[in-house]
């Protein structure tokens, strides 16, 4: 219920920011994400006091806020050129690309079975994007980018998770992606009027809160059991996208969607029975 309700939460944010970012640019919306989400996780800040900031890994908390900033920038900047349900699709690669990061930076063994997993997941994502069949998709190209920055990311939270809790993870987090997203939204800087600050002020909110409960959802059970209540996030972008933007994904969306889905679920399963489940400090690159 928890991961299912967040999915819901986190596909409302994808539709604001699409809306916002017909009149402010994605780099913008990102930061007021990040300024309006650390401000609802105050109370969570001063709940924890100040050692929820003491850490011996400053580097690794700078370089994966460093990562997940690019992965923020590039899919708010996806999201207002291309239709929400693919965006959210091709969003379900990450965990393909940490597959593939595990191998080559953990240098974790690559079974029979998560090889045939990665190519079924990545044919999918040829089958949304066909190069070479349809032009070139900048916004689908960005959400790929997107995901493949928060598999490294994702890897390096997996790393700290031995040292950090989930409290410090996503302290450092939000201090540091507030001034890092700060500096490009500076270059297309536009204030906003009374009706954006509403709208912002909603995506940071909704944002923080969908967050957080699906932190609390991958805590309280295994990752294979509540991943299926995170695809429930193509199912209100559909609704979404079509009934605000008048979006209709074609047949290859949807085809490929399900290659993607079906991969993720597969490997977060062999994943859940390999080794006990790992503490969640955040989910996604929203």
């Amino acid at each position: 219920m928890l991961v299912a309700s967040s999915a819901f939460g986190f596909s409302c944010m994808h539709a604001l920011i699409r809306f916002v970012s017909a009149d402010l640019h994605s780099f913008q919306i990102a930061f007021f994400r990040n300024l309006f989400g650390l401000v609802v996780l105050l109370p969570f800040f001063v709940r924890h006091g100040g050692a929820v900031l003491s850490t011996a890994r400053f580097g690794e908390h700078f370089v994966r806020s460093l990562l997940q900033t690019g992965a923020m920038l590039s899919f708010f900047l996806a999201l207002s050129m291309t239709p929400l349900v693919k965006a959210s699709a091709l969003s379900f690669t990450a965990p393909l690309f940490a597959g593939v990061g595990a191998v080559v930076l953990l240098g974790e063994h690559l079974r029979l079975r998560r090889v045939i997993a990665l190519i079924v997941g990545f044919g999918g994502a040829l089958l949304i994007v066909r190069p070479g069949v349809i032009p070139i998709d900048r916004g689908a190209i960005l959400v790929l980018v997107s995901s493949a920055l928060w598999a490294l990311a994702m890897l390096l939270i997996k790393r700290m998770t031995a040292t950090e809790s989930s409290a410090t993870l996503t302290a450092w987090m939000c201090l540091l992606m507030t001034p890092m997203t700060l500096l490009p939204a500076l270059a297309v800087w536009r204030w906003p009027d009374a009706r954006h600050w509403l709208l912002l002020l909603a995506l940071g909110v909704v944002g923080a809160s969908s967050q957080y409960v699906m932190a609390e959802g991958f805590r309280l059970a295994d990752a294979s059991t509540v991943l299926p209540a995170d695809f429930t996030r193509l199912i209100w972008a559909s609704v979404l996208g079509w009934v605000l933007f008048g979006e209709i994904p074609s047949g290859w969306t949807y085809a490929g969607a399900s290659l993607i889905l079906g991969a993720t679920a597969f490997l977060a399963y062999r994943e859940s029975r390999r080794q006990p489940p790992a503490r969640v400090a955040e989910q996604g690159s929203s």
